[in-house]
């Protein structure tokens, strides 16, 4: 992934850092993922267990406090990525645009960049050797880079105006089309609006839902672009996130307490935290992107605080620096390496407990790292390889 610079050349080292953090937090969910029992991940109403045909959400299931916050807390990683993805985008072809650089070169380098992705999705299928077509948060991110080739034309107004009225209107399309409890989705909604957990083909992020988040953060980063550069320019940027991250979790308020639509199917049990915080994600709800995206949003203002109050530079070996900078390499690594480990060291997955999945991730972590930060040190030397699409 580039590393985001403001219009002045001024590198934002808060993108690298949150990014950095939601890879952290990604280990821990596909850790838990191959090494947790008691792993949950009812996210959705839509979704159907392939073996029972049960949906995974059955409302007044109990869900213990420890594992639901465990994989609650990893929701901020996806809407992160396709935010950041469509700011880092912005700033680097906007500005190359601005220089000069013809609209045919811009277009190639989305076009490979989404192909490389979609790519290293179809890799992981492959790897994973179960016969199945597993598309996942790769696959919305390719899939979003490849549309964002027309609509990078539309202005910031546009694609704002996209991205929230999809968001708005999503659920309406989507249940208007796939019903909850469909037992069958064809292929092309499968892949555009309504998840499916099959043989051969799972669905668990149609890309239409993510690519308004990517939308959201491309205009995000054209407003960056506009901004001037040093701390007036920033402190601008700030204002943006705080109130943007704001707003949204005061839209998911309301969503949330109304309980009515916006929620994609997945409703409260009753008032406690839990309830509050179980949104679907398969498909984003409304109430999913806001939380999150407000989330997101609060946090990189307070990073980016942090960023411009420092006396000195930052430090070049800070893990969530290197990470957010290598991200895609580590997303490739950590998925194999776990998946192994799991394999090697229980028999299968999710054989042992909460406590064996957090020491796999920080062991990840730990193992990873050096290598990250060897791949940053080569994708710096050779800028113009086929590194820089990943």
């Amino acid at each position: 992934m580039t590393t985001a610079s403001s219009a002045g050349g001024q590198r934002l080292i808060a993108i690298d850092w949150i990014r950095g953090f939601v890879m952290l937090l990604m280990a821990v969910d596909h850790s838990s993922m191959m090494f947790n029992a008691g792993r949950v991940a009812a996210d959705s109403a839509y979704l159907m267990d392939p073996t029972s045909g049960a949906p995974v959400w059955i409302p007044g299931t109990e869900m213990g406090s420890a594992q639901f916050f465990t994989r609650w807390m990893t929701h901020l990683c996806a809407p992160t990525f396709l935010f950041l993805s469509g700011t880092s985008l912005a700033l680097s072809l906007e500005k190359r645009a601005r220089a000069g650089e013809a609209s045919g070169s811009l277009d190639r380098h989305l076009l490979i960049r989404g192909l490389v992705i979609l790519a290293c999705e179809a890799t992981l299928s492959l790897l994973a050797g179960t016969g199945a077509v597993y598309l996942q948060v790769l696959f919305a991110i390719g899939m979003s880079l490849l549309a964002m080739i027309p609509l990078r034309r539309l202005p910031s107004a546009g694609l704002l105006g996209v991205a929230l009225g999809w968001l708005c209107i999503g659920e309406w399309v989507t249940r208007s089309l796939v019903p909850i409890g469909s037992t069958s989705v064809p292929a092309w909604l499968a892949v555009t609006l309504a998840p499916v957990n099959g043989d051969p083909l799972l669905v668990i992020y149609p890309f239409v839902h993510w690519l308004a988040m990517l939308l959201v953060g491309w205009a995000f980063g054209r407003h960056l672009l506009d901004l001037p550069a040093g701390a007036a320019g920033r402190r601008r940027a700030e204002s943006t996130l705080w109130l943007g991250g704001l707003a949204a979790l005061a839209v998911f308020l309301v969503v949330r307490g109304v309980d009515a639509y916006g929620n994609m199917g997945l409703h409260r049990d009753d008032a406690s935290l839990i309830q509050w915080l179980h949104v679907s994600k398969y498909p984003p709800a409304l109430a999913f992107a806001t939380l999150e995206l407000g989330l997101m949003a609060l946090c990189l203002a307070g990073l980016s605080l942090v960023e411009r109050h420092q006396s000195q530079p930052p430090w070049r070996w800070n893990p969530l620096l290197v990470l957010g900078q290598t991200a895609l390499f580590f997303y490739m690594l950590h998925f194999l390496v776990l998946g192994a480990a799991a394999t090697l060291l229980t028999g299968g997955f999710m054989q042992r407990g909460l406590g064996e999945a957090y020491a796999a991730a920080a062991a990840v972590v730990a193992l990873l790292y050096p290598v990250c930060c060897l791949y940053r040190g080569y994708k710096r030397a050779h800028p113009n390889s086929i590194v820089q699409y990943f």
